[in-house]
């Protein structure tokens, strides 16, 4: 016992460290077939649960299906828009949701609207979780005609134009 308590002394700072940071991470890739934006979001379960949580009467748990899913879908639909100019929030539709480990992968698509040019860029808004955690960071990958570009949404800089 004695030579197992220093071990676990160690430990106890990582284990308290294990959830300081809160991020997300979204990869948005533009499908010009199908004219659309398929959109994979990575959140920490916790973080989520307490987004989801406001407002309702009790804490929600991302195992209770198909609650869950909805309220999911309504958040996502609240907190991210896309379009192609400042201020339009195309529609956006919720795909579904997958455990992974201690987060999960939510699934939406936005369908862009037919138009005889080809698009040039975006308009986005990643607001998820900003106004729970004032460190919130949300990383978008975005993917378009071959490229790849990053941007960092953060309280005051939610929005952002991605040119490809």
């Amino acid at each position: 016992m004695r030579r197992l308590l220093p071990a676990l002394l160690l430990l106890l700072p990582l284990l308290a460290w294990a959830h300081t940071y809160h991020a997300s991470i979204t990869e948005l890739r533009y499908n010009p077939s199908k004219k659309q934006v398929e959109i994979s979001l990575k959140v920490f379960t916790d973080d989520l649960e307490k987004a989801l949580s406001q407002g309702q009467p009790g804490t929600v748990h991302l195992d209770e299906q198909p609650r869950a899913s909805a309220l999911a879908a309504a958040y996502l639909q609240r907190t991210m828009r896309l379009g192609t100019r400042p201020g339009e929030a195309l529609p956006l539709q919720f795909l579904g949701m997958q455990h992974e480990q201690d987060a999960y992968w939510l699934y939406a698509r936005v369908a862009l609207p037919a138009s005889a040019r080809p698009l040039s860029s975006l308009h986005l808004r990643q607001g998820l979780l900003l106004d729970l955690f004032a460190d919130q960071m949300n990383i978008v990958n975005f993917e378009a005609g071959g490229q790849k570009q990053s941007l960092l949404f953060r309280a005051g800089s939610e929005e952002q134009e991605v040119k490809f």
